[in-house]
């Protein structure tokens, strides 16, 4: 490909609108343009990596025996209604209806029409176990669009799902696909971990997420530091932890004139914010909950949301805090009655609790000595707080540390959920129906492009491993106006190409600087500059992108060095 008919329209400067990096180096590179908020068209450099990541995912579910299918995108509510789902997207889902005002949405996910489509022809357990999958576009409506591909309202995802006899049937796929998903990661380049996941709307007994490592991600994740141990935040059940302090004193209120929050009511009173109680509302559905961790700790929404079973999470408003006849700053459970639209739930934590500090539900009032043991009456009692950095692995006792990470796959084991409620039944050797085994399992096909890139880039731009650049190499002559340069520039671009498509020769008449300012944010993993070396002694210069060596050779050897680092670069997924 010559670079004077590439349509790559770079730009010098980044959209304001950019903040992650994989955002704004995917606008300036000229590899994606913002139709509307969370639409973007890809352009020929980022389709060129898009497909390269499909195609490594094609290779690896070829050799677990996936047979790839394509399912419409359109799809009948009736079928979601079924599962109880249609209500459980909420405003997430794009929905519409046809001239005949019949109900459909735009796929956010395909677990209802392929359990229906196996349904149709799938009738013996002869005919298990299956593997599906595709590689389509999915619709989520976000309620706010961020990030570029990270979070955007239409994206491409490859999702599987496969159908079993038994639950032992799924955990033989479910180990595959996860085996084929790491291979996949992998090959891509990626520096990832796998933690352990909450199933969330999807379902299932069981989940894993494949997280990049990187700092703009938006998923907390924990691990041993010397231990196998690691889950996203949200997964996990952090141990109770006790309390030593004593307690004989009663409950008092006290004045906190315009201290509101936990610090200042805590520096107002003198006492650490680990003696003090936080109170967080929610609305989950029609429901207010009232939920209590201790000052230090945060609630784990996910948690709470898994308690009630709930379809919506927000925060609750000041409407509904009046509704409730709660005080914002000022607010504990002591004197307050649960009923069918309020509850309270507690941590356990904060049950230990033996001296603590908390809201009087008066203005500008606290009270002190709270024993919650023996004050608070009526409470749910659960684990709802997040782990956080002063506990340990609840699993082995060990230390732990927490990292950032892009969520760019998630495997599920379901069971019967969608088979029961859609009817999806197989006959036993014995002639009895029973629901087949189902798992699914997801890979973000555009978002690992941007995680690839959060994760690997500099202040020039993109450090693609070669495996899913939107090409390996860069020929560049230094000098447009030297027709012996440009002469033997061409020379090397035909004869590499004949055995490579993967080379871009930049023809166009500009400087070098600006040549290579391009090649370094586009992030061609080799750069060939062909300029004032040769015209002195025949040799040209290879730059690698990833760790800035230059390398000097004869021209007459420039084509066998350079395969030789792309075949290195590629043995070490690079």
């Amino acid at each position: 490909m010559k670079a004077s008919k590439l349509y790559a329209p770079t730009l010098r400067e980044i959209p304001s609108e950019a903040v992650v990096i994989s955002h704004k180096y995917m606008l300036k590179a000229g590899m994606i343009r913002k139709i509307s908020s969370g639409f973007y068209s890809y352009l020929p450099l980022a389709w060129r990596s898009i497909k390269k990541i499909e195609n490594i995912i094609h290779e690896e579910m070829a050799k677990i025996e996936s047979q790839e299918i394509l399912m419409s995108i359109a799809q009948p509510a009736e079928i979601w209604q079924q599962t109880g789902r249609w209500d459980v997207y909420g405003e997430e889902m794009f929905r519409l209806k046809d001239r005949h005002e019949r109900d459909y949405c735009l796929a956010p996910t395909h677990e209802e029409l392929v359990t229906t489509l196996v349904h149709i022809d799938t009738f013996s357990y002869k005919q298990l176990p299956v593997s599906l999958y595709q590689i389509q576009n999915k619709y989520r409506d976000e309620k706010r669009p961020r990030f570029g591909l990270m979070r955007s309202r239409e994206f491409i995802m490859k999702d599987a799902y496969t159908f079993d006899v038994d639950e032992e049937g799924l955990d033989k796929q479910y180990h595959d696909m996860y085996d084929a998903y790491t291979n996949i990661f992998t090959k891509c380049g990626l520096n990832f971990r796998t933690v352990i996941a909450d199933s969330g709307a999807i379902g299932g007994s069981s989940s894993h997420e494949f997280e990049v490592l990187a700092e703009a991600g938006e998923a907390d994740i924990v691990y041993e530091v010397d231990g196998e141990f690691a889950a996203n935040v949200e997964a996990v059940i952090p141990d109770t932890i006790s309390c030593n302090l004593k307690n004989d004193l009663e409950k008092e209120i006290v004045a906190t004139p315009g201290q509101e929050t936990i610090e200042d009511v805590c520096k107002f009173l003198g006492l650490p914010v680990t003696q003090s109680i936080k109170a967080v509302i929610y609305k989950l559905d029609d429901k207010i909950v009232l939920a209590l961790v201790r000052g230090d700790h945060e609630v784990n929404e996910v948690r709470l949301q898994n308690i009630y079973n709930a379809i919506n999470v927000s925060m609750a408003t000041e409407k509904d805090l009046k509704k409730a006849g709660l005080v914002a700053g000022y607010i504990s459970p002591i004197g307050l009655k649960k009923n069918k639209d309020f509850d309270i739930i507690v941590d356990k934590t904060v049950m230990e609790m033996k001296d603590a500090c908390c809201g009087a539900n008066i203005k500008d009032k606290h009270y002190i000595h709270v024993n919650p043991k023996r004050d608070f009456d009526s409470v749910r009692i659960e684990t709802i707080r997040l782990i956080d950095k002063n506990d340990v692995s609840p699993w082995t006792g060990k230390e732990i540390e927490f990292k950032k990470g892009i969520e760019v796959g998630q495997v599920f084991k379901l069971g019967t959920k969608y088979s029961e409620s859609l009817n999806c039944t197989y006959l036993d050797k014995n002639g009895k129906s029973k629901p087949m085994v189902m798992g699914c399992y997801g890979i973000g096909v555009t978002r690992t492009m941007a995680a690839s890139i959060e994760q690997n880039h500099d202040k020039d731009g993109i450090i693609w491993a070669v495996s899913i650049a939107p090409y390996e190499v860069v020929i560049i002559p230094a000098n447009n106006k030297n027709s012996e340069i440009m002469k033997v520039a061409e020379e090397l671009y035909r004869n590499m190409s004949k055995e490579n498509n993967e080379i871009v020769f930049d023809d166009r008449n500009e400087r070098a600087g600006i040549k290579f300012k391009d090649a370094d944010l586009i992030g061609y993993p080799i750069r060939v500059t062909i300029g004032k070396k040769w015209e002195e002694n025949g040799k040209v210069e290879i730059k690698i992108r990833r760790t800035g060596e230059v390398i000097e050779i004869d021209y007459k050897d420039c084509k066998a060095k350079v395969e030789s680092i792309l075949d290195d670069l590629r043995s070490k997924n690079l």
